[in-house]
């Protein structure tokens, strides 16, 4: 870009060339970029229109915008997502959350009403459905598990960052580090549910998320069975377990639950009207 243009004259320069890409928000990439390059929030770009940005500063924001027009998703060029209203440090060693994660959410909050006892996050990244429960229920304790190191790292990083006591993270394969005798009053998980066939997988901001937080064996869905099995031995008497899963997977789900003897099995909607989570309830 030349330089001494201006704020709208780079917003609308960029936004044409993210449009050219995959990008599916070309306007908000570039406006969210742009803030990022000038250390300044939203409001300033809509202030200060005119105001012609500085030559590192266009150097800055070029440097960002080129990573963007090669598909590198923006929560991992700024290094942080919002979810749930709470900023959470993302990094490529982590999926990037996602707002239909908020259902699944809303939904274990829900069930946390019914029955007193802890929440268990099984597979839980940068700690966003961990910290989003915490901070919603901050006399309960919430426990986050996930088999990277650096994972656990980023989620212990959040809650710090957030303050959340409530919360703590281990590093382990599913129920791996969770001693036998702790039973929890809800089980979540948003676990990799992708088929490696999967033509998305080549596709957006999936591209350059991790692939074993992604991909699953069995039509995606061998991480949804062997959760499904061993949960009971860590469920309270009327304790629930819930899934995020694939939009096309609810009846598989459905099926896994009903056959390791969950009751009241029922498959949720996210906001787009997708069938996005499915939870059972458990009785010993």
């Amino acid at each position: 870009m030349s330089l001494d243009m201006s704020i709208e004259a780079v917003l609308k320069r960029a936004s044409l060339v993210l449009s050219e890409t995959s990008s599916d928000s070309p306007s908000l990439d570039a406006a969210v970029l742009l803030c990022h390059a000038l250390g300044k929030p939203r409001s300033y770009l809509m202030t200060w229109p005119e105001k012609p940005l500085t030559e590192s500063e266009q150097i800055a924001f070029d440097e960002l915008l080129s990573r963007r027009t090669k598909g590198e998703p923006v929560a991992y060029i700024l290094g942080e997502r919002e979810f749930w209203s709470l900023s959470l440090n993302v990094a490529p060693s982590t999926l990037i959350p996602r707002p239909d994660t908020e259902r699944l959410v809303e939904l274990a909050l829900d069930k946390a009403m019914q029955i007193d006892g802890d929440l268990l996050d099984l597979g839980t990244g940068t700690g966003a459905i961990a910290l989003a429960l915490a901070s919603e229920l901050p006399r309960r304790r919430v426990k986050g598990v996930d088999y990277q190191e650096h994972a656990v790292e980023l989620a212990t990083g959040n809650a710090k960052k957030l303050d959340i006591s409530n919360a703590s993270f281990s590093q382990g394969s599913w129920f791996e580090p969770i001693d036998a005798a702790h039973k929890f009053a809800i089980i979540v998980s948003n676990p990799p549910y992708i088929d490696e066939n999967d033509p998305h997988l080549s596709q957006g901001d999936v591209r350059f998320e991790p692939s074993s937080a992604l991909v699953a064996e069995n039509n995606g869905l061998a991480d949804i069975e062997t959760i499904s099995a061993q949960a009971p031995n860590y469920l309270l008497d009327g304790g629930w377990l819930l899934f995020e899963h694939g939009f096309e997977q609810g009846e598989a789900v459905r099926n896994i639950l009903e056959t390791n003897g969950f009751t009241e099995v029922i498959t949720e909607k996210d906001y787009a009207s997708n069938d996005r989570v499915t939870l059972g309830k458990w009785h010993q």
